[in-house]
């Protein structure tokens, strides 16, 4: 079987998703949409998408709800039972886990965050740093870039370091705690700030991935080569909320 066939196939599954995100989607619905036994669907998704079946739609359901927030005057009880959750606390929960604020404060700050505080990892250990150098794809526009590192290769929650680039360029991470981490970038070019993240397509966004990368207490890692490029549908989308740059200057805070 080919990498084309497979991933016309995954295709076919993520165009479902969207068309049904309100539906309860199950693993047999979508190896049946695939054409694949079970198993092989799984693991066929995740070495195209880089994570489960069951969490690229759930990001797809809450990277809808983010587009409702902002484009809508939909209540959240209203948006939280379109993208597919019987509970609006369970949804109110799982939007806040994932993107970093409330629904609610989502809406209000129009789809984006005034500051990002790393997560607390708990680890008071030895720490290494991770320098990197993001370059951009020929033809893409440059722009901010968020560098984060992640615990999985979804971009949501709490990253665990990040910063904010000028443009592409060199980065440096200090304080990396022992673990495996994912290393997401999200740009967008000069002038379309006023995107939230998640909301556009692969003529505006770019993006990049690097890892997992395994740090060690006390132990150089290897420098990160990212190349930006267009985001695709294969791609899972961008939860967390990210910094408000609309006035082009990187006046918040990232912890």
């Amino acid at each position: 079987m080919t990498s084309t066939t497979i991933e016309r196939a995954v295709h076919r599954v993520i165009d479902d998703m969207q068309a049904n995100l309100g539906q309860d989607l199950t693993i047999d619905d979508m190896a049946r949409t695939a054409m694949f036994s079970k198993f092989h669907f799984t693991r066929v998704f995740r070495d195209v998408t880089g994570t489960s079946p069951g969490r690229f739609l759930s990001a797809l359901r809450l990277q809808e709800a983010k587009r409702l927030l902002v484009d809508t005057t939909f209540s959240v009880a209203d948006i939280s039972s379109q993208v597919g959750y019987s509970s609006v606390g369970t949804f109110s929960s799982r939007f806040k886990a994932c993107v970093g604020v409330s629904p609610s404060v989502f809406r209000e700050l129009g789809g984006f965050t005034s500051a990002i505080d790393p997560a607390g990892d708990g680890d008071d250990g030895p720490r290494t740093t991770l320098r990197g150098q993001v370059s951009l794809a020929e033809g893409r526009s440059p722009g901010h870039c968020f560098v984060g590192l992640f615990p999985t290769p979804v971009p949501q929650g709490q990253p665990v370091r990040c910063t904010v680039l000028d443009g592409p360029g060199s980065f440096e991470m200090h304080d990396v705690p022992a673990g495996t981490w994912y290393l997401l970038v999200h740009s967008v070019p000069y002038g379309s700030e006023h995107l939230p993240s998640g909301t556009a397509d692969g003529d505006t966004v770019s993006v990049g991935r690097y890892g997992p990368v395994t740090a060690h207490a006390d132990t150089a890692l290897l420098p990160a080569e990212i190349t930006l490029r267009p985001v695709g549908a294969l791609d899972p989308p961008v939860l967390m909320a990210l910094l408000d740059l609309r006035n082009n200057a990187l006046e918040q805070a990232v912890g």
